[in-house]
């Protein structure tokens, strides 16, 4: 059972380890003097706290009780397995004033190595909420550029070249001559092959290009200052170095806001074109990542479900490369096995959907291993249970017989176990 602890102080950010429980005290949403029956108006502002942010503190998965223990009314915040930092509006003011940090469990420093080892599957995603007033710098900022170059990376896969007008002298004419400059400059000096031309010509965003340059440098500078933190830091960096070749001829310059305009009034643009221009205007403006320091910062989620489960796609597909076969995930619809009851009966379950497989094929005999936390508690009652075990159909999963989970068991939390 998680622990329950009571804060307090007034807190400007509220924070938490996710699959935990805090209690707060509500005296913090009050303004002022306090009342004599302070009780009944902490009780009134923590209902109308919860009321104005439920929809917010969803975005975490998080909810929210008042508590009456006979002398103090709290807040008790009972946080899921997602993790990340949201604002939260005061009852009072109706404004910003308070943020919730909902942090993992493990440190950073431990996530990191995991998140390169799976191939950056699973990042924090940045949410749609204003900032909150303080920007967490527990949070390094190799989390905030691993962001930013995933998306700077999708923008340039997906950047379009249009139509310029372009001004230089070429050797025949081409579009609109001036030929008067041709006949005063050009002529008397001899250089009949340099005609000055202005002409459209269909050519890249420079000054994108320019903008995207001066983020990536930003990046690198930031990235080099963490090159200690490990081996993932070191990706990042040669992945922000490939990233700048990409855009090697635009000179780095940041973009002004009549440009930014322009390009989020630009038709037809996808939705990573506006995620590349959003990470650009994160690094000119210098955002962090939402918590508990002094500068205001983005708010963000990371489900730390999704975060193991692609670990443990990241384990099994080492454990392909080494005994052969194909990986398949649950994600992407790839593992739907049907079931075949015997005898059938109506409104039983038609499929599973482990989230990953591994399929062996050989010359004599195939085999199909799941992985997966859900498969998990449905193999302990197979073993326990004759009547839940399942027959399949030939080639499908025996759940009873041949399923397996790369899950931690509940006695040992925290450790990777393989049941």
């Amino acid at each position: 059972m998680a622990a329950t602890r009571t804060r307090t102080a007034a807190p400007r950010c509220i924070e938490l380890s996710d699959s935990s429980t805090i209690a707060v005290e509500a005296s913090f949403l009050s303004r002022g003097a306090m009342p004599r029956d302070a009780s009944a108006q902490s009780a009134r502002l923590s209902s109308q706290f919860i009321a104005r942010n439920r929809a917010t503190l969803g975005q975490l998965g998080t909810t929210v009780e008042p508590h009456y223990d006979g002398s103090t009314v709290s807040l008790q915040f009972h946080a899921t397995t997602k993790v990340g930092a949201v604002p939260l509006v005061s009852p009072t003011s109706g404004q910003i004033e308070y943020g919730l940090v909902v942090r993992p469990r493990f440190d950073w420093p431990g996530i990191g190595p995991m998140l390169a080892d799976m191939g950056w599957r699973v990042i924090p995603a940045p949410l749609a909420l204003p900032l909150l007033p303080r920007s967490e710098r527990k949070v390094p900022p190799w989390v905030l550029s691993a962001i930013v170059l995933f998306r700077i990376e999708a923008l340039l896969n997906q950047l379009t070249r249009r139509f310029e007008l372009v001004e230089e002298h070429r050797s025949a004419p081409r579009g609109t001559v001036d030929w008067s400059n041709y006949a005063v400059r050009q002529m008397p000096r001899a250089q009949f092959t340099s005609v000055p031309c202005r002409f459209p010509d269909l050519r890249d965003d420079r000054a994108l290009r320019s903008a995207i340059r001066f983020t990536l440098q930003k990046q690198f500078d930031s990235l080099a200052g963490q090159s200690s933190a490990g081996v993932f830091v070191i990706q990042l960096i040669e992945l922000c170095n490939s990233l700048i070749e990409r855009v090697r001829d635009a000179p780095p310059h940041p973009p002004t806001a009549l440009q930014f305009d322009a390009w989020l009034r630009s038709p037809l643009k996808s939705s990573a074109f506006f995620d590349g221009l959003q990470a650009v205007q994160w690094t000119v403006d210098e955002r962090g990542l939402g918590g508990l320091s002094d500068l205001e910062g983005l708010p963000w989620r990371m489900s730390m479900e999704q975060f193991f489960e692609a670990w443990v796609e990241a384990v099994l597909i080492g454990v392909s490369r080494r005994i052969g076969g194909t990986v398949r995930s649950g994600r992407e619809r790839q593992t739907l096995t049907p079931i075949e009851w015997e005898p059938p009966y109506v409104g039983s379950q038609k499929s599973l959907v482990p989230d990953l497989l591994l399929d062996r094929t050989a010359r004599a005999a195939s085999s199909r291993s799941a992985a997966g936390a859900r498969l998990r508690e449905h193999y302990i009652r197979a073993a326990r249970d004759p009547l839940s075990r399942v027959s399949l159909s030939s080639g499908n999963v025996a759940v009873a017989e041949r399923a397996r989970a790369l899950v931690p068991s509940r006695r040992a939390a925290g450790k990777r176990a393989t049941h």
